[in-house]
């Protein structure tokens, strides 16, 4: 039997073969590459609480097998402005809560918060402040010009009617706060640091500065979404000098950590898996002390300022997954990008192996069914009381060519014997013609006009091809 590959079976085969290359297609078109094995984190300073947190990630992600580079930088604004920068190779950096937002920043998206850093206004004097209103006039300490530091306290202070035309703002590094109010340099200054910071202590204990009580916190958090409020107690910082004397209000805010959409989402939860296990761990001191205003892992829920990317969404509600916490980083994206690739095997290529073969069977038998219509029309009068010389000479002809064509279609194997039945009726029909042809020449039927043969007019012409 000659070979079955004819276009009946380019015909069904190609759109099945286009239609799965399109599934394919439109799932590598959503499922990133295969992920880089470092990215860069922006932190601060070497031995800033931002630059000291981000070495813990880093510790945590090597362990995976995936460099963490920290980056030192200037502080959140320099952080800020490598992520917004799409030439820069920075991808992930902590940022202090208040300077941004998604709306000025769209292509960024958060991980939670890391580290409460309360909003500190010291003061000289006699007097007691509670309001920075009552700064105005003053010679206040900003901070490092640039830095969030003197961001937040320019937005704190314009809020207030405080600005560089009615009081003196003075831009200083934030360790060099402390001599200067001990030489009478300045009347009040803020800081946005953690309470461990060294600067933060040396203030606190020293003499003539004061801390100030904010009357107004209630309603600076109800106004600026970043702020919280925390309460120093009576005594805490030292019980034995009793700093501070009383029950003190502050604002603060929070370091966030921030990522580019474009980071990698294998790279995104392996960073939110260390993100986790840092956050989780006891938040001590060395002597086993609390420290103050610690942020533990409920505090990556959420962020009042930046949308929380799904990824580390994920890894924080449900934990990482098998896989990624059974296997090396490379092998379990790996596994994780090919079982993404599967789906369209499952829905498109599987149920199209056992389709296609069914449509290329129904299109064969198709062929066969064709040429029984023909017969049908044929042997359509056979059974005429009358019939005609050139009548009988018509059906033969037209049986001819159907033999001709039957002999020529090509089926696979398992079709055989339909074909061969095929066959066999087409040779029926014949012995009926002859039996037909032998009774007219012996004068048994009469020859009618084959002109005059109603149903000849509705007979389609006869196809030859196969």
């Amino acid at each position: 039997m000659r070979r079955f590959f004819t276009w009946e079976y380019l015909a069904v085969f190609i759109p099945a073969l286009a239609l799965a290359v399109a599934a394919v297609w439109f799932t590598l078109r959503y499922v990133k590459p295969a992920p880089p094995d470092s990215f860069v984190l922006a932190a601060a300073s070497k031995g800033s609480p931002y630059y000291d947190l981000a070495l813990r990630f880093k510790e945590e992600i090597e362990k995976k097998g995936v460099k963490l580079e920290v980056r030192e930088s200037q502080g959140s604004l320099d952080n800020l402005r490598l992520l917004k920068d799409e030439t820069s190779d920075v991808q992930a950096g902590i940022v202090q809560g208040g300077l941004t937002n998604h709306i000025d920043a769209p292509t960024l998206y958060s991980m939670g918060r890391l580290i409460t850093e309360p909003v500190w206004v010291f003061y000289r004097g006699d007097a007691s402040l509670s309001s920075i209103t009552e700064l105005k006039g003053k010679r206040i300490l900003i901070g490092p010009e640039g830095s969030g530091t003197a961001a937040l306290a320019k937005r704190l202070l314009d809020a207030n009617g405080i600005t560089a035309e009615n009081s003196t703002l003075i831009a200083m590094q934030l360790p060099d706060y402390v001599d200067t109010f001990a030489q009478g340099g300045a009347d009040a200054g803020f800081l946005v640091l953690g309470p461990e910071a060294r600067t933060v202590q040396r203030l606190l204990h020293q003499d003539g500065t004061k801390l100030m009580n904010m009357a107004q916190a209630d309603a600076l958090i109800q106004r600026y979404p970043s702020l919280t409020q925390v309460k120093m107690r009576q005594g805490v910082v030292d019980f034995a000098q009793n700093i501070p004397p009383a029950d003190t209000a502050l604002v603060s805010t929070k370091a966030m950590l921030l990522v580019r959409d474009d980071l990698h989402p294998a790279l995104l939860a392996i960073l939110a898996q260390a993100v986790l296990k840092v956050q989780s761990q006891p938040t001590l001191k060395p002597t086993g002390e609390s420290k103050l205003f610690a942020l533990g892992p409920e505090s990556l829920t959420d962020d009042p300022e930046f949308p929380m990317i799904d990824d580390a969404t994920r890894v924080y509600k449900s934990g990482p997954t098998f896989f990624q916490r059974t296997l090396p980083f490379w092998l379990a994206t790996l596994i994780d990008r090919a079982a993404i690739l599967i789906l369209p095997m499952i829905g498109v290529v599987l149920p199209l192996a056992r389709i296609v073969p069914l449509l290329y069977n129904w299109r064969m038998r198709q062929r066969i069914l064709n040429w029984y219509r023909e017969l049908k029309r044929i042997e359509k009068n056979l059974t005429h009381k009358k019939a005609s010389a050139e009548f009988i000479a018509q059906k033969e002809r037209d049986l001819d060519k159907v033999e001709e064509a039957v002999w020529r279609i090509s089926v696979p194997t398992h079709l055989s014997a339909d074909l061969y039945t095929l066959r066999d009726n087409v040779e029926f029909v014949r012995r009926r013609i002859v039996s037909l042809r032998e009774a007219a020449a012996k004068g048994v039927v009469q020859a009618p006009d084959v002109a005059a043969e109603p149903a000849r007019a509705e007979e389609p012409a006869l196809e030859t091809g196969a």
